[in-house]
């Protein structure tokens, strides 16, 4: 599993999720700093890379579009530093490992973490 730190996340995530074994890259190594969702979606995809975001607007474009993928993993909280939440977020990759090839969303929040298969689709 490929990890694609969002600009809006500290790059010391990377450092982070490297030390639990992780391979990971912050976008600002990657690309602009003024790239649209859409572009880090499609680099994600085209990489084989997981998106770990705090930005909620993956998760629209993804039911939006009805796409398979790229997978996404967005954190939903108010302090996101790595060490407040490096342990749930393993845990909830682990957890999900198995279906992040097919694509998934999981959304991380306080009291529990979420995984939905991809496409999303209105219920």
């Amino acid at each position: 599993m490929k990890i694609l730190v969002d600009m809006n996340l500290s790059p010391r995530w990377v450092a982070e999720l490297r030390s639990a074994g992780v391979e990971s890259i912050h976008w600002r190594d990657v690309g602009p700093p003024n790239a649209t969702d859409r572009e880090v979606l499609a680099w994600c995809a085209s990489r084989e890379h997981v998106l770990f975001t705090h930005d909620l607007d993956f998760g629209a474009i993804l039911a939006g579009s009805g796409a398979q993928g790229p997978s996404v993993v967005q954190l939903r909280a108010e302090n996101i530093l790595p060490e407040v939440w490096l342990a749930q977020v393993l845990d909830a990759l682990r957890k999900a490992e198995a279906e992040i090839d097919q694509g998934v969303l999981i959304t991380i929040e306080p009291a529990r973490h979420r995984i939905r298969l991809l496409p999303l689709v209105p219920k």
